[in-house]
C-alpha cells in the first residue's frame, strides 16, 4: 500500500529536526529536536511526577502519569518503555505517547528512563527496566497503583523491553503481568527477513540505523541472550496476553510477524495487527488523524480490557 497520508505529519517533523549526523550527540539533538516537533502538551488535569528509585546500578528515573477523572482508589498500572533503539530518548521526547496511554487507558502509566548506550550497553537498559517492574510491583501502592494489574507497553526499542519483562516474569516468578503490548518491535530476527530488503533505506527508519542501534547496544553481535533478543527464547507458553502491533513499510516488521507467530505457536494469548500504509514510529502521529489515533486507541482499550 502507499504511504499514509498521515504520515506526512512524521516525515515533516524529520525536515524540521534536521539530518540526524554522524556521532552520538547529534543524532541524541535531531531526536529531540523530532520528539519536540511532534509532541504535544499534556491535559492539564494529567497529574505528573517525576521519581528516582533505587537500582542495583544506581538510581532509575521514572515519571508517574495519573489521569484526572475516573474512579477513586487505586488504578491499573501500565509499566511503558520508550523506544529510540536504546540508543537515544528520555522522558520528555517520550512524553506525548506516555500521557496518551494514561488519558485513553485511565491507567496510571510510568515510563521507565533506563539507561542508554553505547555508554550503557545491554544489559542496562534490561535490567533498569526489570527494576522499574519490581518497585512499581512493590511499591505500586505509593504511586495509586493496583500491583495485581499491571501491565508493560513499549515501542521499538522499547517493545523489546516489554518483550523482554515479560519472559522474566515468568522466568523469575514474578510480579505477574496482565498484558503486553509490543509496537513494531525489535526483537532480533536475521536482518536479511524481506522487510529489511524491502523498507531499507525508509523512509524513516532505515537498515543502516538499525545496524548502528545493535552495534551500540550488543556490540554488534547477535547472542543467545533472550533477555537481549527475545525470539532467542526457548519458550514462549506462559508469557502474558500480547498485542503485537507493526508498520507495513517498516524495515523491522517482520520482528512483530514472528514475535507474534512464536507466541502463537506456543499457545500464548496474542492479537497480531499490521497496518498498510504506515512507517516505524506511527504512535507520534496519534493527534495527526483518524487512522494513527485509532491504532493508539486500539493499543489502550487492549491495556484497559486486559487490566480491568
Amino acid at each position: 500500500m502507499p504511504l499514509h497520508p498521515e504520515m506526512q505529519f512524521l516525515l515533516a517533523a524529520r525536515d524540521k529536526a534536521g539530518a540526524p549526523g554522524s556521532d552520538v550527540a547529534a543524532y541524541r539533538r535531531f531526536w529531540n529536536a523530532y520528539a519536540a516537533a511532534t509532541a504535544t502538551p499534556r491535559p492539564a488535569d494529567m497529574r505528573v511526577q517525576d521519581r528516582n528509585l533505587a537500582a542495583p546500578d544506581g538510581a532509575v528515573t521514572i515519571r508517574v502519569y495519573k489521569p484526572g477523572g475516573g474512579p477513586g482508589g487505586p488504578r491499573p498500572g501500565i509499566l511503558y518503555l520508550h523506544g529510540g533503539g536504546f540508543m537515544l530518548g528520555d522522558l520528555d521526547s517520550s512524553d506525548t505517547t506516555a500521557w496518551g496511554l494514561a488519558q485513553e487507558s485511565g491507567a496510571v502509566v510510568v515510563s521507565v528512563d533506563y539507561r542508554l548506550a553505547p555508554e550503557h550497553p545491554y544489559p542496562a537498559a534490561f535490567d533498569d527496566s526489570w527494576a522499574a517492574l519490581l518497585h512499581v510491583a512493590r511499591h505500586g501502592a505509593a504511586l495509586g497503583i493496583d500491583p495485581a494489574r499491571l501491565a508493560v507497553a513499549g515501542d521499538s526499542a522499547g517493545g523489546n523491553l516489554a518483550a523482554t519483562l515479560s519472559l522474566a516474569s515468568r522466568d523469575r516468578g514474578g510480579p505477574p503481568l496482565r498484558a503486553q503490548a509490543a509496537i513494531y518491535p525489535w526483537v532480533g530476527i536475521p536482518f536479511d527477513y524481506p522487510s529489511y530488503r524491502a523498507n531499507a533505506l525508509g523512509p524513516g527508519l532505515t537498515l543502516e540505523s538499525m545496524l548502528k542501534f545493535r552495534q551500540a547496544y550488543l556490540g554488534g553481535e547477535d547472542t543467545e541472550d533472550p533477555y537481549a533478543m527475545p525470539i532467542k527464547a526457548k519458550d514462549f507458553a506462559g508469557l502474558a496476553p500480547a498485542l503485537v502491533m507493526t508498520a507495513e513499510l517498516d524495515p523491522i516488521r517482520d520482528d512483530g510477524r514472528v514475535y507474534a507467530a512464536r507466541l502463537a505457536e506456543a499457545g500464548t494469548d496474542v492479537i497480531y495487527r499490521e497496518l498498510p500504509g504506515l512507517l516505524h514510529g506511527f504512535l507520534r502521529a496519534r493527534l495527526a488523524g483518524p487512522y494513527c489515533h485509532g491504532a493508539f486507541g486500539e493499543i489502550a482499550r487492549f491495556l484497559k480490557e486486559r487490566l480491568a
